[in-house]
């Protein structure tokens, strides 16, 4: 074959691909919740090396409520099952359901917020502040760095649902769901770490 004669299509696409609109938003968030749970790993790593420096301060018996720690828990794993509800409600095309069960992942978002800034409040009441031991810096920045996590999810929440009721469930917000779906979920399963890593083994 003569390939002075051939047409550059003879050797690959001349047409770009089609690419649905938002066909690449699952695999960007994918990675950006790898990202993320890079840095968590981090912080796992640096409370594995630095939780049991206590500097001759109070150590984990002596400053976690473990029954607390457990409602705190609950709050967290309950809006992981209402957030599934709204997803359910979602591919019913039930948006007043959708908009109800995103309301109340909402408030057990804001109810685990509201038990961890109280947890952090009486800690530092007692003296046990970031600053006091290497154990407690430790602490702070892998449940505070958790926290602001679910205060951003909680801002998102908020957002989506001002964005649903004025639009409805439309492909744009559909995706949007379903990333911070994924996003809210991965936060659940970060805290079972710290619920098992920080308190249970430390009060062990």
């Amino acid at each position: 074959m003569n390939t002075a004669t051939q047409a550059p299509g003879d050797f690959w696409e001349v047409e770009p691909h089609h690419h649905h609109e938002g066909a690449s938003t699952s695999i960007g968030f994918w990675i950006y919740l790898m990202s993320d749970c890079l840095m968590f790993a981090v912080l796992f790593a640096v409370f594995g090396v630095l939780g049991g420096s206590y500097a001759a301060g109070p150590g984990p018996k002596d400053l976690f409520d473990l029954e607390l720690v457990a409602l705190n828990t609950a709050f967290l794993l309950l809006s992981s099952i209402t957030y599934g509800f709204a997803m359910l409600a979602m591919v019913k095309e039930n948006t007043r359901g959708t908009l109800m069960w995103l309301g109340i992942t909402l408030v057990f978002g804001l109810l685990f917020l509201a038990v961890e800034i109280y947890e952090f409040q009486h800690l530092i009441h007692l003296g046990a502040g970031p600053q006091r031991s290497a154990f407690l810096s430790a602490f702070f920045a892998l449940v505070g760095t958790h926290g602001l996590h679910v205060a951003f999810g909680c801002l998102w929440l908020v957002t989506l649902m001002i964005q649903i009721r004025q639009r409805g469930l439309i492909p744009a917000n559909r995706r949007r769901l379903a990333c911070l779906s994924m996003f809210w979920h991965f936060l659940d399963v970060i805290w079972i770490g710290v619920f098992t890593f920080v308190y249970l083994l430390g009060m062990i």
